[in-house]
């Protein structure tokens, strides 16, 4: 008898998943990935038909599948997988920082990449004038992808959108212009003002809805469909487009007037 089998070749799991003609099941996938990386060894079984994943729901009682069991003891689906191996699972409504971080990460690699392909080299102060730029493009761009959802939001918490609705519609193309002519350092009689404008109204309305009324409310910085707080990232956003309004008019002033 081998008394030297390690643990880990001793860890086994069965998993049941869609694997139909046109269609693989992409938690199923997901599942095996994860018991592998786990060090199991799966036994892997292929619902084939409709009928076979009907009659494998009957028979365990459940409503869905991938289904994994270890040991005999059903697990469950794949999110039910990642809380059994003690992975975070997000839950419908949670709140994150993930998109605005991952959002932010590119602007400022982005306006790495245009420092290097504009002036060779990697210059810190355009590098900061082209992040917050990049940024505002980026963050228009999320508005835009859903303008209803992004003003049904904005509505809860800007003060100028409360009083004249039509603004909530106009400041995500607002952003996304002020953005791009920054980024092109044109028309800063345009750039400037718009920016001003907006990225005070905002500064002070986002101020007020969570550091004096102490309102819980999303942030509608990312888009309608996000789930990040209303606070220090709106805040940020907008104190960002104030400061680089500011700082092109008196680096840029001399030029536009």
């Amino acid at each position: 008898m081998n008394r030297h089998v390690t643990v880990d070749q001793a860890k086994s799991a069965t998993l049941y998943r869609m694997m139909m003609p046109g269609h693989t099941c992409p938690f199923g996938l997901k599942s095996k990935s994860l018991l592998e990386r786990q060090g199991y060894a799966v036994e892997d079984h292929h619902l084939k038909t409709r009928e076979d994943v009907d009659a494998f729901k009957a028979e365990h009682g459940v409503k869905t599948t991938p289904q994994t069991f270890i040991d005999g003891t059903r697990i469950g689906g794949y999110d039910d997988l990642r809380a059994h191996f003690g992975k975070h699972v997000a839950r419908k409504g949670e709140l994150t920082y993930r998109p605005v971080i991952a959002m932010f990460a590119v602007a400022f690699l982005m306006a790495m990449a245009i420092s290097w392909a504009a002036l060779g080299t990697l210059a810190p102060l355009r590098i900061i004038e082209w992040f917050i730029a990049v940024s505002m493009c980026l963050l228009g761009f999320q508005k835009l992808r859903d303008v209803e959802g992004f003003s049904s939001m904005f509505l809860n918490y800007d003060l100028l959108a409360v009083r004249w609705v039509p603004y909530a519609y106009i400041y995500p193309y607002a952003e996304t212009l002020a953005g791009l002519l920054m980024l092109a350092g044109a028309l800063m009689w345009i750039s400037i003002p718009v920016a001003l404008v907006i990225g005070t109204i905002g500064a002070v309305s986002v101020f007020k809805a969570v550091y004096v009324d102490k309102r819980e409310l999303k942030c509608a910085c990312v888009g309608g469909d996000s789930n990040v707080p209303l606070g220090f990232v709106s805040l940020t956003e907008n104190v960002m487009m104030v400061a680089m309004a500011l700082w092109m008019l008196l680096t840029g002033g001399a030029a536009m007037l």
